[in-house]
Formats: structure tokens, sequence, C-alpha cells
């Protein structure tokens, strides 16, 4: 019996559908491109190192060493003989740890000082902080000066000198800031309290160096008179909170002085004198 021949209409139905099969094939292709993907994002790392070894030997490569993966953030990696290993040690742990290893210098120094102040019943005028510049020694104006004053009194040479041997074996940089209240002040020697603030800080710097026996190249001096306050000035308390001398302990970060550049910020309202001072004969 002769087959009976399709018709026009059923040959061009016929073609018109065939592009439902590459449709279904690139479907197809999608998904599995897909799958693998996924299965790369979360390939074990003991299999991994099984199959690159397993490739490894059967390329013929007597080699082993060859080939190193790395678990890193994103998976495991293949690290091939001229790529460095991911260290451990990288830069970010290194400072890490200088960091940890200062911040325990700091409260070690810190804990001293605070003895020291409770001791001679003088924690509420010698107070010790850490702050993200470094740790902040304040010392009550009273304890070093006379009103009005940048002499240092002969008690305050005793305290400086304890706060030196405290000091003198670290090696960060040391800022001493002069403070004042915002009383006006026009004498003969000062004509304002950014004078008074500058030498009080410059003299408190000269014990250090001198008697204290701190590198000079670790010193700086700074006045900013009544422009950095820490209490409120309307009453006698807080004025005199305001009226101190800061010797700020820097953090390493904050150290780092490149050739030529300005070695500290000066906000307005301030002034300052960094020194390489001779001993002091007050």
């Amino acid at each position: 019996m002769a087959r009976k021949k399709k018709t026009e209409a059923e040959v061009q139905k016929d073609n018109s559908e065939r592009w439902l099969l590459t449709y279904s094939d690139l479907i197809t292709l999608l998904m599995v491109f897909f799958v693998v993907l996924y299965a790369m994002s979360n390939v074990d790392a003991q299999k991994f190192r099984a199959i690159a070894e397993s490739l490894n030997k059967a390329l013929g490569g007597g080699r082993p060493a060859a080939m190193e993966i790395n678990e890193k953030p994103g998976g495991p990696q293949i690290m091939g003989e001229s790529t460095p290993s991911y260290s451990s040690d990288t830069p970010d742990d290194k400072s890490m740890q200088n960091f940890k290893l200062e911040q325990t210098s700091i409260e070690e120094i810190k804990q001293k000082l605070d003895k020291y102040a409770a001791e001679n019943n003088i924690q509420n005028k010698l107070v010790s902080s850490i702050e993200e510049r470094g740790l902040v020694v304040s010392i009550t104006d009273t304890l070093l000066f006379d009103s009005g004053s940048a002499v240092i009194t002969v008690k305050a040479h005793e305290i400086l000198g304890k706060i030196s041997k405290v000091l003198l074996d670290m090696p960060n940089y040391i800022k001493v800031e002069g403070h004042t209240d915002n009383v006006p002040i026009n004498t003969q020697q000062f004509l304002s309290n950014w004078e008074l603030s500058v030498l009080r800080a410059t003299n408190v710097l000269q014990i250090l160096a001198g008697e204290g026996h701190i590198s000079p190249d670790r010193l700086s001096a700074t006045g900013y008179g009544e422009y950095r306050p820490i209490a409120s000035n309307i009453d006698e308390a807080g004025r005199a909170r305001n009226r101190r001398v800061d010797l700020v302990i820097l953090r390493t970060k904050y150290d780092v002085i490149e050739p030529g550049s300005e070695q500290d910020a000066m906000p307005e309202g301030g002034s300052e004198q960094s020194a390489t001072p001779e001993p002091s004969n007050e």
C-alpha cells in the first residue's frame, strides 16, 4: 500500500514547531551551566584537593606540590607555582598584633599613673584616659603652677619626675598641650591666654626632657588657650577643670610625619611650638 504523502499544510506545521527543539536544548544547557556554577561555589576543600591531585597524576605530573589549594573567602582557590601562597601572617594581621601590643602598653602606663595619683591623693587632679589618639594625662594647673604663672612649682618637679620615669621607655611621641579657662588675662608678661598656655606647655616639656631624660625628638609643645575646654566655663568648678596641661602619648599611627609636611594640623584658636629643648633651670 502506498504511503500517503503529507499535505502542504502538514509540512508547514512540522517546520513551524522545530524551534521548540532548539529552545528546549538551550534551556537544558542553561540549567546545567547554573548547576555547575552552584557546585563550584560550594565545593568541599578536601574533595577539591583530591580532584586536583588526581588530575595532576592523570596528566603525567610528577610534582604534586605544583598545585596548592588555599581556603580563602569565596571558596578554595588553586595557586600555581609562581603565585605566592596566602599567608596567615598578612600585613593586616601584623597591624592588629602591633595595635594590641601598644594597647596593652598604654593600659599598663595608665594603671601605673592612676596608682601613683591614688597613693598621693591627687586622683582628681591627675587624671588619665585612653582616647583614639592615645593616652591623655590631664594635670590640673594647681598641681604645676601658681595662679596666673607659668613657673613650675617645686612640688610639680616631683610629680613630673615620676611621670617621666613611667614614660621614659615608651617610644611614642608625646604632645604637651597647655589649656586655660576663658577668663581674660592681660599682664606685662602675658597679653592673652594663648601666651600663658604655650609657655606653660613649654616649661613642662623642658622638665620632661631635662630632668626626666625623655628624648627631645619625641616631644612637642602646643598652646590652645581657652579654645579646647573639657567643661563649661560658667562656674569655677568648670573653669578649674579647663585650666590644665595634657600629656598626650600618641599612638604610633598618629606619629608618622611625612618629610616637608606640617607636624600637626593646627585648628583656629591654637598656637603650637615644637621644640628641641635645653634642660630647664627652673
